[in-house]
């Protein structure tokens, strides 16, 4: 079917869009995701009215592209487009949000990080996140982030990490460690043996947890994984037990 749909014309595909039942629907949304033709995409732009499709079919077609394993960047820009400047029920705008962020992170696998579209979405998640009021928006922007995995963006993460409330330094510090060991600089360290200590302020356990399994998964040093050792006598019980566990398989 989508071989079949790579090789259709705009306007067939949108017939076809438009006379499926409503039970094929989905599937046929996703089918026309899934081909990336020109025609298929296009007709995908003029079928789907963000302002009044039912929220369940948009969904579909945003789950569609985010996981789309060899996306283009027309389905980037169809999907920036879409969200752009509307007025959106909140669950279409937050998966909206977070596909972007994938498609981001897909397209720059495939060295096309160079595309304009790539850097408008870049700026829309950056933009959004910097004139977020909302924890939960946020958190919406710094999920996005994670799944973009911007060397670039190591930065902005820091800071909402350290400085961000627990539910946001949370996703904050989940999205630094989806980066490779070679971006695991200095700098990322000291920030995490700082939340992992408190130095600055009290994190919420999972946070400190993040941290320190940060630091004992990036080559830690001696003196890490003693202070690590040290402060699981002022810790929980699990908390303590689980990274005694992962010093004791590290060493192994």
């Amino acid at each position: 079917f989508i071989q079949m749909l790579r090789s259709t014309k705009k306007r067939d595909v949108l017939q076809l869009l438009r006379r499926a039942p409503e039970e094929m629907l989905p599937f046929v949304v996703e089918a026309a995701v899934a081909a990336q033709s020109v025609a298929s995409l296009a007709a995908l732009s003029d079928f789907l009215d963000f302002s009044k499709e039912p929220k369940f079919l948009l969904e579909k077609f945003l789950y569609a592209a985010a996981f789309s394993p060899r996306p283009s960047g027309e389905l980037l820009r169809l999907v920036l487009d879409k969200l752009d400047g509307k007025q959106l029920a909140p669950e279409v705008w937050e998966t909206g949000i977070v596909a972007v962020g994938s498609l981001i992170g897909k397209l720059c696998q495939q060295k096309l990080c160079g595309l304009h579209v790539v850097e408008r979405g870049v700026e829309t998640i950056l933009g959004g996140l910097r004139g977020a009021k909302e924890e939960s928006e946020m958190v919406v922007y710094l999920l996005a982030l994670g799944n973009a995995v911007l060397p670039e963006t190591i930065p902005t993460l820091l800071d909402y990490a350290e400085e961000g409330p627990d539910a946001v330094a949370a996703v904050a510090i989940s999205a630094l460690r989806r980066f490779p060991a070679q971006h695991i600089s200095d700098k990322v360290k000291r920030a995490m043996r700082r939340i992992f200590h408190e130095k600055r302020k009290s994190y919420e356990k999972t946070c400190r947890l993040t941290a320190a399994e940060m630091l004992l998964d990036n080559k830690p040093s001696a003196m890490d994984v003693i202070n690590i050792l040290l402060a699981t006598n002022e810790l929980e019980a699990e908390m303590a037990t689980f990274l005694l566990l992962k010093i004791q398989n590290s060493l192994h």
